[in-house]
């Protein structure tokens, strides 16, 4: 008997392992691809006219574009560590891209996105830039592929009188060499592959990030007479807060003047537009491994960039400011079953993606998540949304951006304010005017109540790390 009762109780268990095991394999996969520096100089999005993605218009057939979606942070450790926690850098106290949030006592015990869907069944993999830095870790991804960085081995410079990444220009080694092209096939491979458990990839690609490099051919999908530069007003500044000047006066890039002067600008822009399109090439060979591959209906695919990217506009390079080309980000869900081909104009966040595929995928709620889950809007991009997309920049400066509006206050109080019905390049800061009150305090009240204090404050400089090792 008690043998027979040792069987049953087996067999039982065998049985409830089996649904269980049943249960996840109905799960959805994830697949997940980031772009590093993608504003949306991409088709759909109207940023630039001469842009040319059709794989990433593709994919926002086959699912919802969200046309007003924003980064937490306009650089990319915070932006990367925000949506990865699903916390805001006012939370974690990582604004800057040191340090890395793991080395921080507030952050070290921090669940991230993977790791909580390996906790909840499924099996996780990572290639390219996921974490700023190409930074991994086993406790987020039980497999890692290819992580090579920025600069492709065979690269070679172009403008000579730049220096570190700060460079652009037409690369002639073929672009199966290339990083971008080597994390695209990993994945493939991995598409291509037999999977027991469901599972949920996160691939990172390293273009447009500077320095512009592609190979040629993607040039020559845009011939630099033909280019088309960015809107500039050159008094654009007389009416910004001091602050917003100070904030946005990073030294790493050349300033907007050297490009003029020395008739750089139209090339620089030709070259992230062909790192756009090279990009772009290697989403859709993705794509296409996915279509062919047995996970075709069964795999949610994001597609979304860490923050935004100045070629001018504003008088600004790169990122780092807190206006709409550096918070202004593509992403498109695509979720079997799910409505195909819309567009959502409500403002969303990246944040939100982590609570979203919880809930798209039906596995445990994540406790402390400071993103709402977007579902609503796959369901229906139309639907009533009231809440408005946060950006924050170092301690206390904050962009809060509504379907219309944007609004900025700065650490010292300083603010700014924009009517993007009316004012799509931030041109006329409205902040001082008295009949635009109401829609200050209306933006106002989303702003953190909780900022904690910088974790890079108080780390040794790189120069000072020199020093030390010297």
């Amino acid at each position: 008997m008690r043998s027979f009762a040792s069987l049953v109780s087996a067999l039982l268990c065998l049985f409830f392992q089996g649904g269980y095991a049943d249960e996840a394999a109905r799960r959805p996969n994830v697949l997940l691809i980031t772009v590093d520096d993608l504003n949306d100089w991409v088709v759909g999005l109207g940023g630039h006219p001469q842009s040319v993605t059709p794989n990433i218009e593709r994919l926002s057939r086959r699912g919802i574009l969200f046309t007003n979606a924003h980064c937490q942070a306009p650089i990319c450790n915070p932006s990367r560590t925000s949506f990865m926690t699903g916390l805001r850098p006012s939370t974690t106290g990582i604004y800057e891209n040191r340090p890395w949030f793991r080395t921080t006592p507030l952050n070290k015990n921090r669940v991230t996105l993977t790791e909580h869907f390996s906790a909840n069944g499924y099996e996780t993999f990572t290639a390219g830039k996921i974490y700023h830095g190409s930074r991994t870790e086993k406790r987020s991804f039980d497999s890692i592929g290819p992580t090579p960085g920025q600069v492709d081995k065979e690269a070679k410079r172009v403008q000579a009188e730049l220096k570190g990444l700060w460079d652009f220009g037409p690369q002639d080694y073929g672009g199966n060499k290339s990083n971008d092209y080597r994390d695209a096939g990993w994945v493939i491979d991995l598409l291509g592959r037999k999977h027991a458990r469901p599972f949920f990839v996160a691939l990172g690609f390293y273009r447009p990030h500077v320095p512009f490099y592609a190979p040629r051919k993607w040039f020559e999908l845009h011939p630099l007479d033909k280019v088309q530069l960015p809107a500039v007003k050159l008094d654009d500044w007389l009416d910004i807060p001091e602050a917003a000047r100070k904030l946005t006066s990073n030294k790493t890039p050349p300033p907007h003047d050297w490009f003029v002067k020395n008739g750089k600008w139209k090339q620089a822009v030709q070259a992230y537009l062909s790192c756009v399109s090279f990009m772009d090439a290697q989403v859709g060979r993705v794509l296409n491994a996915l279509e062919k591959s047995a996970y075709a209906k069964n795999t949610i695919v994001v597609l979304l960039s860490d923050h935004g990217f100045h070629l001018g506009e504003k008088q600004r390079w790169a990122k780092q400011s807190l206006w709409e080309t550096s918070t202004h980000v593509p992403m498109i869900f695509s979720v079997p079953g799910g409505l195909r081909g819309k567009r959502c104009s409500r403002p969303v966040e990246l944040i939100q993606v982590f609570p979203t595929l919880v809930e798209l995928c039906g596995v445990d709620e994540k406790d402390g998540l400071e993103g709402v889950s977007i579902k609503a809007l796959l369901d229906d991009p139309g639907a009533a949304w009231s809440r408005p997309a946060l950006t924050t920049y170092k301690p206390n400066n904050h962009a809060v951006r509504s379907e219309r509006w944007r609004y900025i206050r700065y650490s010292d109080g300083s603010e700014e304010l924009y009517d993007h019905s009316k004012d799509p390049n931030e041109w006329a800061n409205l902040a001082g005017a008295p009949e635009h009150a109401e829609v200050i305090r209306e933006h106002a009240r989303w702003l953190p109540k909780l900022n904690v204090p910088n974790a890079a404050t108080g780390l040794p400089s790189k120069r000072q790390k020199k020093k030390k090792q010297r």
